[in-house]
């Protein structure tokens, strides 16, 4: 019984992308959380993934560059985290900027809004945050649509330039436009009045 769980399970992982990161959770359906993690255990001590942190693996993306493993994705960790702990959440401040691609500094700490109670965990040379949020500015809207709404938030209320803009509106494809005016009509006016811009044609 321990061959075909251990099997599937590093089957699984075999069809991971590079960066990808998981925990026991995420093999709910082929074993128990006990039996996965030592399967992951198993699999960690032979070289075949890594140990991101407690309970927390991942398949290392080698840099041809620096002649190593790079280090963890720090979205992807924020992801299982939240898979793990059956949290919504959504990338907050710096961070939104960042995955928006409207700022090229990548932030020390990665924050995120959370359905979730408030989180922070160390994963050297970074830390994620999750920051409890209310429902309304996580539920009903599609992930991009929080981001953008976070983006703008940070960068905060009459201090979004023409450049600012223009780069939300390359950040958001034209076939999401439509979508984020109509989900994010019920958030703050001057919140509101950015994203029309960015979203005119």
């Amino acid at each position: 019984m321990r061959e075909k769980y251990q099997s599937e399970i590093e089957n699984r992982i075999a069809e991971f992308e590079m960066g990808h990161v998981f925990s026991a959770t995420d093999f709910a359906d082929l074993a128990d959380t006990d039996p996965a993690n030592k399967a992951l255990s198993r699999l960690c001590e032979a070289g075949k993934i890594r140990r991101v942190m407690k309970g927390l693996y991942d398949k290392p993306i080698y840099s041809s560059v620096l002649k190593e493993f790079s280090s963890p994705v720090m979205d992807n960790v924020a992801k299982a985290l939240a898979r793990r702990y059956n949290w919504t959440i959504a990338p907050a401040g710096e961070t939104a900027l960042n995955l928006l691609h409207m700022s090229t500094q990548v932030p020390n700490t990665w924050c995120y809004i959370s359905d979730g109670p408030y989180r922070d965990y160390e994963i050297s040379p970074y830390r994620i945050e999750f920051k409890h949020c209310a429902n309304r500015e996580i539920s009903g809207k599609s992930q991009l649509t929080v981001i953008v709404i976070q983006a703008i938030k940070y960068i905060g209320k009459d201090n979004a330039r023409p450049e600012d803009i223009e780069r939300l509106s390359r950040a958001i494809p034209v076939e999401e436009k439509d979508k984020i005016l109509k989900e994010s009509m019920t958030t703050t006016s001057w919140i509101y009045r950015v994203i029309k811009e960015a979203c005119s044609d």
